[in-house]
């Protein structure tokens, strides 16, 4: 029973579509109709809902934006609506509305249950719900890493536990490996850098600066350098707040506050405002006796010597040489202590380098002993789970008319010297193990295996990457499959296979096929045909689902091109009627 169904898509200024709605149900869905039609825009419609790339090229001449909009029937509690209700989509009568908009100059939107989503959301969904796969897709799997991934992916964790470990060990060594190299191939800059931080240091130690120090030493030579002016103005002011003693008839300030305090005190009784006043008064004396005995204090304590002075600053210049060189002249000694503790630390991990290389090289060769166990448990593993993926691909072809077709891995590695050791010998090895592996395909009997690359036709290719593709389904399936002419230089005994094959695939997945083969389509539950109108464009009537008469008509054009031959229409008919007793 199928729980995600791919119910409905609308597509408007997309290529030659101007507007146009795809009704889709669950079972086999065929997409029929002329040569550049638009078949294939669905199947890119499709990928835009998916996160694809957004191409402006792709919006129709003259407007503005292109815009596709998908609805999804999603369980409430499968974990692509779960995902979706975590980025704030809500999903509408049990179904997720998806929209993806791309405007003329490039800039593309994409929405998700009424909410504005990043792309990538759109992609991590797409892996859940729906498995895409056109001509490129057939291309794709020529390549070695396609090829190991599809391997791995039906392994399953039999190589993506061992493989996880893997690609830790893996990440680890690069990370050792390149503090190792730099270490010993930066040794003699190291050592000439530990040497000029040993020397700074020991200089900075001669001086021994405290933190502060610089500041009151700037104070002291201030004051030092004007020790006798600094005393006169003491003296001066000390006379004018208490007197002087040398001249009994002059008039200072605390005599003055004392005559005014008795001034008041001799009527502060008739007026407490007086009164008040006459206390305040008595706090100013108090004051200025405090601040005349602290002024005769720092005139005696004042120290004018010279030598001193000299000291502060030579001490003063002492610091100012490693301030110019360690520090930075508006920071001052905090900076010099600042780039001494620094340097203290990098010293430290400097002199200990023959150490850490030690540490590093055991820990290096430890970590290539540990990758070579790992990559020969994947290598195991992938050999184990090659034999089953080859037997059950090679028994899906012969259902597509390729009876006789073998297909088989080859899994090998590559010397070298600097690799790791699997099954004793050194071989290179990379981010996912040490294997390279490699489909082969042997069409027939007494044919030699040989690279699907280089032995496989343009419908053979077609054929493997369907058995391919039905082999996860069992494995590891997906909701929705749609492929884009899968059947491409396919034609005949081998066509009809193709269509009962995805006939049986879509009892327990939604297919969506985009054929030109009638032998395809007559195996379809529906069948929807794409027309342009007479202006070359798709509108929303021209995407629409065929039954009885039109769906003969429609493969009578696919047979021969002419919808009205007779002997077409009884080779279409014919078509239905052994398709439905296939079914």
């Amino acid at each position: 029973m199928v729980v995600v169904v791919l119910e409905e898509m609308r597509i408007r200024s997309l290529g030659v579509i101007d507007d146009a709605v795809v009704e889709l149900s669950p079972g086999f869905t065929a997409v029929t109709g002329e040569t550049g039609a638009g078949k294939t825009m669905v199947v890119t419609s499709l990928g835009l809902l998916l996160g694809g790339r957004a191409d402006p090229a792709l919006v129709r001449i003259g407007a503005g934006k292109a815009v596709v909009e998908g609805r999804v029937s999603v369980p409430a509690d499968a974990s692509a609506a779960v995902r979706a209700e975590e980025a704030g989509a809500e999903l509408d009568d049990g179904a997720l509305l998806i929209s993806r908009t791309v405007s003329a100059e490039g800039r593309s939107r994409a929405h998700l249950g009424g909410r504005s989503v990043p792309v990538g959301l759109l992609a991590e969904l797409a892996d859940e719900l729906v498995a895409v796969h056109g001509q490129t897709d057939q291309q794709g799997l020529l390549k070695l890493t396609r090829q190991r991934q599809a391997l791995d992916r039906y392994a399953g964790d039999a190589v993506a536990v061992p493989l996880a470990k893997y690609a830790e060990a893996y990440r680890r060594l690069r990370v050792v490996t390149a503090e190792l190299d730099e270490i010993t191939t930066r040794a003699r800059e190291r050592a000439q850098e530990a040497d000029m931080l040993r020397y700074g240091l020991d200089e900075i130690a001669g001086v021994e600066p405290r933190a502060g120090e610089d500041t009151e030493l700037a104070e002291e030579a201030e004051r030092l350098g004007h020790a006798e002016a600094l005393s006169a103005a003491a003296t001066a002011a000390h006379a004018a707040l208490a007197g002087n003693p040398e001249d009994p008839e002059g008039i200072d300030a605390a005599t003055l506050v004392a005559g005014a305090q008795r001034a008041l005190e001799a009527v502060r009784s008739h007026d407490p405002a007086l009164a008040a006043l006459a206390d305040r008064i008595g706090e100013i004396g108090i004051l200025l006796g405090d601040v005349a005995g602290e002024l005769a204090g720092y005139a005696d304590d004042l120290d004018a010597d010279p030598l001193r002075l000299a000291a502060v600053e030579e001490r003063r210049a002492a610091l100012g040489a490693l301030t110019r060189k360690y520090g930075e002249y508006e920071k001052g000694v905090a900076a010099v202590l600042a780039w001494a503790e620094r340097s203290a630390a990098r010293l430290t991990e400097l002199d200990g380098d023959d150490e850490r290389i030690g540490e590093l090289t055991a820990e290096r060769d430890a970590l290539r002993i540990e990758l070579g166990g790992l990559a020969q448990a994947l290598t195991d593993a992938r050999t184990e789970a090659a034999e089953r993926f080859a037997a059950a691909v090679t028994a899906e072809l012969a259902s597509l008319a390729m009876p006789h077709a073998r297909v088989s891995f080859d899994i090998r590695q590559t010397e070298d010297p600097e690799g790791v050791e699997v099954d004793g010998r050194t071989v290179a090895y990379g981010p996912t193990g040490a294997d390279e592996v490699e489909l082969l395909l042997a069409p027939h009997p007494g044919a030699p295996p040989r690279p699907i690359a280089k032995g496989a036709s343009g419908g053979e290719l077609s054929r493997v990457m369907l058995a391919v593709e039905v082999v996860f389904a069992g494995t590891d399936p997906v909701p929705t499959y749609l492929f884009d002419e899968v059947d491409a230089g396919v034609g005949g005994k081998a066509a009809v296979e193709i269509g009962r094959r995805l006939a049986r695939l879509a009892k327990s997945a939604q297919v969506v096929v985009v054929t030109h083969l009638p032998q395809v389509a007559a195996f379809a539950d529906r069948q929807l045909l794409v027309e342009k109108t007479n202006d070359g464009s798709v509108t929303r009537s021209g995407v629409k689902v065929l039954e009885g008469e039109d769906r003969v008509r429609e493969l009578s054009r696919m047979l021969a091109g002419q919808e009205d031959s007779q002997t077409a229409r009884a080779h279409a008919e014919e078509l239905l009627a052994a398709a439905r007793a296939d079914a």
